[in-house]
C-alpha cells in the first residue's frame, strides 16, 4: 500500500483512484462497508482511502482527552489488510481546514488527486465549518466530474455502528460488543517499553506499552490475543493484560502490561498488537503481594479458558 501525504503534488500514477473518505478511526464495519462500495463503484481503478492526520478533532481540541481507537500506524496496517492500494493521508492543518466545501471538492478531489469516484457515509460533513453535506458532495461531483456514492449507516444489534459507540463499549468493559461493531478485536499496538520489572519479580514478566494517545478502555484485567509483529519472536500468543494505573504500587501513569502465556524471550523495542477479548475484573489493591500473585495466577487460568474456547 502506498501512502500519499500531499494533494497538490502527485504523480499521474497517484490519480484516478476510487476512494472512501473519512477518519476511519478503528476501521469498523461501517468503514469496511464504505471501502467495499468504493471498490465496487470502480473495480478497475486503484482502491483508495482519503483520511486526515492529525484527526480533525485533535486539531480543533488539542487539549481534549485522548479519544482515538487506533494510531495512524495501526489504521494504515488495518487498511492494508483490507486490500487498499493508496492511502491519501492528508495533513489536517489551517490551509486544509479553511477550504470551503466547493474548494475541497474542486481543488482536492477533482484537480488535486483526480479521483474517479468517492464514497462517503450518510453523515459525512466537509469543508470549513463542516458546512458541506453528503448531498452537496453529490452535486459537486456532477459539476467537477467525479462519481459519488453515499453509503447508508450500518446497524449492529440495537444500535448504530460508530466510533463513538465502540468507545463507549470499551469504556464499559465490553470488548466483545466493541468487536461486533469493529468486525475484529479491538487492538492496542505499540512498542514494548521498559518498566519497573515488578511482573518479573512476581513470576509474571510483562510487556509494557504506552496508551497515552489512545482512548483508554475500562481499567482492569483482560483475556487477550497477542501478535508479536517483528523480531525473532514474531507470532501469535494467548495472554492476560492489565490496563490501568497499578494501584498496588502507588500512583502511576496508566499503561497496558501484557503477560504472554508459554513465552520466553526479550521483547523490548519490538512491536506488539494486543487484542482485547474479555474483561475479567477491575484492578484492585491487595493486602499483600502473595494475594496479588494468587489473583494473577487465577486471572491467567481464567484467560486461558476463555481463549481456548474461541
Amino acid at each position: 500500500m502506498q501512502i500519499i501525504r500531499d494533494y497538490q503534488f502527485v504523480t499521474p500514477q497517484d490519480r484516478g483512484a476510487s476512494v472512501a473518505i473519512g477518519n476511519f478511526d478503528g476501521v469498523h464495519l461501517g468503514h469496511q462497508s464504505v471501502i467495499n462500495l468504493a471498490h465496487n463503484a470502480a473495480p478497475d481503478a486503484p482502491l483508495g482511502i482519503m483520511t486526515f492526520e492529525p484527526h480533525p478533532r485533535e486539531y480543533f481540541a488539542p487539549d481534549a482527552p485522548p479519544f482515538r481507537l487506533a494510531s495512524a500506524e495501526t489504521r494504515a496496517h488495518r487498511l492494508e489488510k483490507l486490500g487498499v492500494d493508496k492511502l491519501y493521508e492528508l495533513p489536517f492543518n489551517t490551509a486544509l481546514s479553511s477550504l470551503t466545501p466547493e474548494e475541497f471538492a474542486r481543488d482536492v478531489i477533482a484537480k488535486g488527486l483526480g479521483l474517479t469516484h468517492v464514497v462517503v457515509g450518510a453523515d459525512f460533513c466537509f469543508g470549513k465549518g463542516r458546512k458541506g453535506t453528503a448531498d452537496d458532495l453529490v452535486a459537486f461531483g456532477q459539476e467537477f466530474g467525479f462519481g459519488v456514492t453515499v453509503a447508508p449507516l450500518i446497524q449492529a444489534g440495537d444500535g448504530q455502528v460508530s466510533s463513538t459507540s465502540i468507545r463507549q463499549a470499551l469504556s464499559d468493559g465490553r470488548p466483545r460488543d466493541a468487536a461486533n461493531m469493529l468486525g475484529h478485536w479491538h487492538r492496542i499496538d505499540g512498542s514494548v517499553i521498559g518498566g519497573e520489572q515488578r511482573g518479573r519479580d512476581l513470576g509474571f514478566p510483562t510487556a509494557n506499552m504506552s496508551i497515552d494517545d489512545l482512548h483508554q478502555p475500562k481499567y482492569g484485567v483482560y483475556a487477550v490475543l497477542v501478535d508479536v509483529l517483528d523480531g525473532p519472536h514474531t507470532g501469535s500468543y494467548f495472554g492476560a493484560a492489565s490496563i490501568g494505573t497499578r494501584p498496588m504500587f502507588g500512583e502511576n501513569k496508566a499503561n497496558i502490561e501484557t503477560f504472554l502465556f508459554d513465552f520466553s524471550g526479550d521483547l523490548y523495542g519490538h512491536t506488539l498488537s494486543v487484542g482485547l477479548v474479555e474483561y475479567l475484573r477491575p484492578e484492585e489493591k491487595y493486602d499483600s503481594l502473595d494475594a496479588l500473585v494468587a489473583q494473577i495466577a487465577q486471572d491467567c487460568d481464567d484467560a486461558r479458558n476463555i481463549l481456548n474456547a474461541l
